[in-house]
């Protein structure tokens, strides 16, 4: 295979500019087995990852620090890389040993898992990380626990909580500053106490010695009193964000590290809940070492006490809709992020990535988090702040801005333009006008939606010439930029419940056919046969009109049969067209 071209940053790669590097970066996805062509099941397409990340067309972002992917995509075995791969062998080989009695099992596993290392050492393609995840799950085929480490994580917790409960932290965290701060406005003051109360929490969230040992509460106090603050870092980070200039409250996406630290990151959640914020707090789906997950609750009375009235969304595919919906009726949210891994964005959850799109602000604690976010160079879609404790116990506070490139479309603004559609068909129907609401491909064939568009628009057209006194919507007119498929059936959704359509008029052939002797062309052969019924939101739409219908007995619905529609399934995440279209 020929040399990869020289590259400073991850963001410089593409794919169509150099056959080479094209070869090299697939095989590099494929051996990750992250590559969404070749396992549409198990990884997140293009749209999904653009719910998180700022890449361009044929833009290829990578789930690993640049300097990782240097290493890995270089032509030797490089010894900082190597030491990478080691820092893994060591994790697997001390959970093996710690919960493998059977010597013949425990050899079985380490052999087969030194074979697969050795390839890893050979290749250095595949991400350390990766390839732990694929020996992790070698162990726990073999080993027939759910969870190694459930009860370590829960001793953690409890140590942890503990403090909590101490007249050492009550003192701590309750202590007034040893000047007094000034006060010009009480908005002022009551920023700076919380920001006094959060600047300690962050602190204590990483003071891991309270929780990897019974400890006496008072030395483990004066070693957090000793480095309890970013200094004026976290002040200058979060004041614009936060701070009483804030225009509004924000939805936050908050990514843990480890059991025990969970318990302080359940304090600062609290805390932002009291100043009005909404948090969406991301657990892992399965068993990742110390990593809290979203079901440990149920064998961890401290962890399900610290949780509270938080509620819990199970569901790893939610829509839009539903996650919307249970955002504005609760300000605390459970999720998974679909993963028992290192934060590897092709394996997140459709529901993480939507929680990621609909908050305005991501805290990521931890220096693994720190990696895959700070030290990638790609810009992402949202806020994102990242912070850990250094070996020697100093603080880190990270911000790394949302890319101006990245038009957020928030709910406010699609009812608001959902409101202004509505308010046009009340002011026509006043006037004794009808109101046609007409549905047709637009996206869902993969490929065609320009020409989806100009058929569209010139059927509408043509209607319009020959019907007076209708207002006709065309879904086409009301696109904007930044707006996906989601964003469109949620807006939709709001109009066509609303009762104001009289007529409710889905494609045809013969209306596919007109448009194409109208534009003076012929029916290309990929057009040929189709209709409403081929489409993803046609089929989500036909749904709507039987239930309107229901509520408004009088809506007349024109075009194929219903029956027709209902082979089609939903998006895929971020797609104008059926998921299962894609994944074929």
């Amino acid at each position: 295979m020929s040399t990869l071209p020289p590259f400073e940053s991850s963001t410089e790669l593409y794919y169509g500019r150099d056959p080479h590097l094209d070869a090299w970066l697939l095989y590099f996805f494929t051996e990750n087995n992250i590559e969404y062509a070749v396992k549409p099941d198990l990884n997140a397409s293009p749209e999904q990852i653009r719910f998180m990340v700022d890449i361009g067309p044929d833009q290829v972002f990578a789930p690993c620090s640049d300097w990782m992917l240097k290493n890995l995509l270089g032509t030797h075995l490089s010894e900082p890389l190597k030491e990478e791969y080691k820092n893994e062998w060591r994790l697997l080989v001390q959970l093996v040993y710690e919960n493998i009695e059977d010597r013949y099992t425990r050899k079985k596993i380490l052999s087969l898992s030194r074979h697969k290392f050795r390839a890893a050492l050979n290749s250095t393609f595949l991400i350390p990380s990766r390839l732990l995840k694929q020996l992790v799950t070698i162990f726990l085929c073999q080993c027939a626990v759910e969870d190694p480490m459930r009860e370590k994580k829960r001793l953690m917790n409890k140590r942890a909580n503990d403090f909590i409960y101490s007249q050492a932290f009550s003192s701590y965290l309750s202590a007034c500053p040893s000047s007094t701060l000034g006060c010009q406005r009480i908005q002022d003051l009551r920023w700076k106490l919380d920001v006094l109360e959060l600047r300690r929490l962050f602190s204590l969230s990483t003071c891991n010695m309270i929780w990897e040992e019974d400890m006496d509460m008072l030395d483990v106090r004066r070693f957090c009193e000793e480095t309890n603050g970013f200094s004026t870092e976290f002040d200058s980070i979060m004041r614009p964000l936060i701070g009483p200039q804030a225009l509004h409250p924000l939805r936050i996406l908050f990514l843990p590290d480890t059991s025990g630290g969970i318990m302080f990151d359940l304090m600062i959640i609290k805390s932002l809940l009291r100043q009005g914020h909404k948090v969406i707090l991301a657990l892992k789906e399965g068993f990742y070492f110390e990593a809290p997950t979203f079901w440990d609750r149920e064998f961890d009375p401290f962890f399900s006490m610290g949780l509270g009235d938080a509620v819990f969304l199970a569901d790893n595919e939610v829509s839009k809709n539903k996650l919307l919906k249970t955002l504005r009726e609760n300000s605390f949210v459970v999720i998974s992020d679909g993963t028992r891994e290192r934060l590897n964005l092709y394996r997140t959850s459709v529901t993480f990535a939507r929680a990621w799109k609909e908050s305005d602000l991501v805290i990521a604690k931890g220096t693994r988090n720190y990696r895959r976010l700070i030290l990638n160079t790609h810009a992402f879609t949202r806020n994102i702040i990242s912070y850990f404790r250094q070996p020697d116990g100093s603080l880190e506070m990270h911000f790394k801005k949302r890319s101006p490139r990245v038009i957020k479309i928030t709910e406010k603004q699609i009812l608001n333009k959902a409101e202004k559609i509505m308010s046009a068909m009340r002011r026509k129907r006043s006037e004794g006008e009808l109101v046609m609401f007409y549905s047709a491909i637009i996206g869902s064939i993969p490929g065609q939606l320009k020409t989806a568009r100009r058929v569209l628009n010139t059927f509408v057209g043509y209607l319009r010439s020959k019907l007076g006194g209708a207002l006709i919507i065309n879904p086409a007119e009301h696109f904007e930029q930044g707006m996906d498929g989601d964003d469109l059936m949620y807006m939709w959704e709001k109009v066509q419940r609303s009762g104001l359509i009289d007529v409710w008029r889905f494609q045809t052939v013969t209306d596919i056919e007109k448009s194409f002797e109208l534009m003076g062309e012929k029916v290309p052969a990929v057009w040929l046969g189709k209709d409403a019924t081929f489409s993803t939101g046609c089929t989500k739409e036909m749904h709507i009109a039987l239930d309107v219908q229901k509520k408004h007995p009088e809506l007349q619905i024109i075009g194929p049969s219903p029956e027709k529609f209902f082979r089609r399934r939903d998006y895929g995440i971020g797609k104008y067209f059926d998921a299962s279209l894609d994944r074929a």
